[in-house]
C-alpha cells in the first residue's frame, strides 16, 4: 500500500462531524436524566485566557478527556465543561501594555484558545461554556457577596496587608511565595489598609475534619499541604489555627465590582438584590497614584450614588472582588448556565453534583481548591447545596517543562502547543503528553518522543487498513485462540488502568497489543475473525486518547462513524482464566528466579509463592529478608537485611 498517514488531515471533518452528531451533548443538561445511565461529571480547572494554549493546557486536558470519553464509552451521561476564568489582574496588565482594553484583550484571546481546543479535539458540551467576566455570571458573584455579608462571613477591616506596588493591588497570603507577587515576582511590602475579607476561619474546623470524605480519592499531598495550611494547634488559651480570612479586596478594575454603596448616613449599605449586576464602567479609567486606591475610584459618574437605604448622595465600593471567587463555584453553573433565578440550577445540581473527577495543578492546593471547599460549605449552610465536599475525586498534573526549567520566551526554550501540532497531529501531541509518565509527574519535553508516537499511531492505521482492506472471507477461529486470548486480556487490563488513571501504562498496554495483532495479521492468508475483533477493540480504546485517529481507522475498518458513539470492548475473563505469566525475581536487584503466576495475582499472594518457591529459598539459603517489593504480577525485588 503506497497510502501514507497523515495525521493532520481529516482532523476537521470530525470535529464537524461530531458537532453535526451531538456526539458530546450530556443528554440531562436540558432534559431528565435517563434512569438506566449513571452519570459522570469531569471538570478541568477554569483556563485563563492569557493568550493561546500552552503545552501545559494540552496535558491536563487530554486528561480529563481520555476520562470523559472512556466513561461516555462505558455508557455513562458525561458532562465535559469549558468555560474561562476571564477576570483578573494578567489580562488587564496586558491590556494596559497594548494600549486596549481588558475585554478586548480578553475576549479574543478566549476566542483563539477555543479554536486550540477544536484542534487538539477536547470533547466539550460546548452548550456549558461561560466566561466569569460576563454580567450574566458575576451578578451571581456580588449575589454570593451580599448573602455571606448577611451572615456576617463578608465584613470590613483595617489590617496590615500584602502590596504589589507593580501591580498596585493587596494581595492574599496565598498568593505571595517568598515574600513576593505571584504574578509579577515584584517583592511584596506591608501596608495598613481597609479591606474586605470573607471569614473563612469560621469554617477552619470543618475544612480539617470534612477532609475524611476526601482520603483515599484526592492524592495525600495535597491534603497534608491543606491541613498545614490550616495549622490548627493546641494551646493553654484553647485552640488556634495558620490559618487567616480570606482578603478578597482587589484595586484593580478588570473583576466584579463590590455589591456596597458607602453612605455618610447609613454606613455600608447593601445594593439591593434587584439592582444587580453592578456592572462595570465601559471603559477603563485611567490609573492614578500609588495610593491603594483602585483605577474604579477615577470613575466618577460611576462612583456616585444614591443611598439605596437613604436616596442621600453617596459612593460605590471602588475595589473589586479577588477572581479566585470566581473559580470557588463556577463548577455548580455549568450543569446550567444560562439559568437566571440564582447563581445556579438546584435540580442540575442535584443531579451532577459533586464533581466525579476534578482535574488540575497541585499549585492550587492551599488557594483555589481550599477556597472552593469553604464556599461550598458555605452554599451547604444556606441550604441551596445537599454536599460539603465539591470534587469526589482529584487529579493532579504536573507541569510540561524544558530542559529542566520552566518554558518561557525569555529562556529561549519555549515550545509553541500549536506548532507542534501542525508538525505532528494532535494525536500525537497527547499521546506524547500521557505516554510521558503518570499524571501527577513533570514531563520534560527535551526527553520525550513525539515522533515516537507517530510511529505508533501509524501503525495502528496501517493496521486497520491492512484488516478493513482484506477479503471477508476468514479463516476458521481455531487457529487464532491465542489471538483472542491475548486481546481480551489486554482489554481487561486496559479497562482496570484507565479506572485507575494509569493512562502512561494503558497506552503501553495497546501498543502491546498493536503488535500483537500486526503479527497476527502479517501471517500468511486473509485476516481471521480474532484479528478484525482485537482491532475492532484497540481503535475503540484509542479513541479516549487519541480521537482523531481513531475515527480515520474505524472508518477503514468498513464501519460508520464516529467511533465516539461505540461502546468500551468488553472482555471475556473465560478466554485467559487460568493463564500464567512469568513473575521475574530480583535478589538485591540481580534475577535470580522466575516463577509462573497467575496474572490477576494479589500482592499479598505474590508474596507468599514466590518466599516458598524452592529456587528463591535455596538462593537464600538462610539469608534474612529486609523487605520485599512487589509488583504484581511480574516482579518480586527481595532486599536482603543488613
Amino acid at each position: 500500500m503506497t497510502e501514507q498517514y497523515d495525521p493532520t488531515r481529516n482532523a476537521d471533518r470530525w470535529t464537524t462531524l461530531w458537532n453535526e452528531r451531538q456526539v458530546f451533548h450530556a443528554s440531562t443538561l436540558t432534559g431528565p436524566a435517563p434512569a438506566d445511565r449513571p452519570r459522570t461529571y469531569v471538570v478541568n480547572m477554569l483556563p485563563y485566557p492569557s493568550g493561546d494554549l500552552h503545552m501545559g493546557h494540552a496535558e491536563a486536558y487530554s486528561i480529563g478527556d481520555a476520562i470523559a470519553r472512556f466513561a461516555r464509552m462505558r455508557g455513562h451521561d458525561v458532562l465535559n465543561p469549558i468555560g474561562w476564568d476571564s477576570f483578573g489582574l494578567p489580562a488587564e496588565n496586558a491590556a494596559i501594555r497594548r494600549g486596549l482594553d481588558p475585554r478586548e484583550w480578553t475576549y479574543a484571546n478566549i476566542n483563539t484558545q477555543a479554536q486550540a481546543f477544536r484542534r487538539l479535539g477536547i470533547s466539550f458540551d460546548w452548550r456549558t461554556r461561560l466566561h466569569t467576566s460576563d454580567p450574566e455570571f458575576y451578578r451571581w458573584n456580588q449575589w454570593l457577596f451580599l448573602r455571606m455579608y448577611e451572615r456576617g462571613l463578608a465584613y470590613r477591616a483595617a489590617a496590615p496587608v500584602n502590596w504589589c506596588p507593580k501591580d498596585r493591588t493587596v494581595l492574599a497570603n496565598e498568593q505571595v511565595i517568598n515574600g513576593r507577587c505571584e504574578r509579577c515576582g515584584t517583592p511584596v511590602v506591608r501596608r495598613e489598609l481597609t479591606q474586605w475579607f470573607l471569614r473563612i476561619t469560621a469554617y477552619a474546623d470543618r475544612l480539617l475534619t470534612d477532609m475524611r470524605q476526601l482520603e483515599g480519592s484526592w492524592p495525600a499531598d495535597v491534603l497534608t499541604m491543606q491541613r498545614n495550611w490550616i495549622g490548627r494547634s493546641e494551646g493553654p488559651d484553647g485552640v488556634s489555627y495558620r490559618l487567616r480570612d480570606w482578603l478578597i479586596s482587589r484595586q484593580r478594575f478588570w473583576g466584579t465590582p463590590i455589591p456596597i454603596v458607602h453612605c455618610s448616613s447609613c454606613g455600608l449599605v447593601p445594593v439591593p438584590e434587584d439592582e444587580l449586576p453592578v456592572r462595570l464602567p465601559p471603559e477603563r479609567p485611567t490609573s492614578g497614584p500609588d495610593d491603594g486606591e483602585s483605577p474604579l475610584a477615577r470613575a466618577s459618574d460611576w462612583v456616585a450614588v444614591d443611598c439605596p437605604s437613604c436616596g442621600g448622595p453617596a459612593r460605590r465600593d471602588t475595589d473589586t472582588i479577588d477572581t479566585f471567587v470566581d473559580s470557588s463555584w463556577y463548577f455548580l453553573r455549568y450543569p446550567n448556565p444560562r439559568y437566571v433565578d440564582g447563581p445556579f440550577d438546584p435540580a442540575r445540581v442535584a443531579g451532577w453534583l459533586p464533581v466525579n473527577n476534578y482535574i488540575g495543578g497541585k499549585e492550587h492546593a492551599t488557594g483555589h481548591l481550599l477556597y472552593a471547599r469553604f464556599i461550598t460549605k458555605v452554599l451547604h449552610d444556606l441550604g441551596l447545596v445537599n454536599f460539603t465536599e465539591p470534587f469526589r475525586r482529584l487529579t493532579n498534573q504536573g507541569q510540561v517543562i524544558m530542559n529542566g526549567r520552566a518554558m518561557s520566551k525569555s529562556l529561549g526554550n519555549l515550545v509553541e502547543l500549536l506548532d507542534q501540532i501542525d508538525r505532528y497531529g494532535p494525536d500525537a501531541v497527547r499521546v506524547t503528553m500521557l505516554f510521558a509518565g503518570p499524571p501527577e509527574q513533570d514531563i520534560d519535553w527535551a526527553d520525550v518522543s513525539v515522533s515516537g508516537a507517530v510511529r505508533w499511531l501509524t501503525r495502528v492505521w496501517r493496521l486497520a487498513s491492512e484488516v478493513g482492506g482484506a477479503p471477508q472471507a476468514f479463516r476458521a477461529a481455531d487457529g487464532s485462540a491465542w489471538v483472542r486470548r491475548d486481546v481480551h486480556r489486554l482489554v481487561d487490563e486496559v479497562t482496570t488502568l484507565m479506572e485507575q488513571r494509569r493512562l502512561n501504562v494503558v497506552i503501553a498496554r495497546l501498543m502491546e497489543m498493536t503488535s500483537l495483532l500486526r503479527r497476527a495479521a502479517q501471517r500468511p492468508g486473509p485476516a481471521d475473525r480474532a484479528v478484525r475483533e482485537g482491532t475492532s477493540a484497540l481503535v475503540r480504546m484509542l479513541s479516549s486518547l487519541a480521537p482523531f485517529i481513531a475515527e480515520d481507522a474505524w472508518e477503514r475498518l468498513g464501519h460508520s462513524p464516529s467511533v465516539a458513539e461505540q461502546p468500551w470492548p468488553q472482555a471475556d475473563p473465560a478466554l485467559f482464566a487460568g493463564e500464567k505469566v512469568t513473575c521475574v525475581v530480583q535478589i538485591d536487584g540481580k534475577v535470580r528466579a522466575r516463577i509462573e503466576v497467575p496474572p490477576e495475582v494479589e500482592a499479598d499472594d505474590l508474596k507468599a509463592l514466590v518466599l516458598v518457591s524452592p529456587t528463591v529459598q535455596n538462593t537464600l539459603d538462610g539469608r534474612e529478608v529486609g523487605r520485599l517489593i512487589v509488583r504484581p504480577p511480574g516482579l518480586v525485588n527481595i532486599v536482603l537485611a543488613r
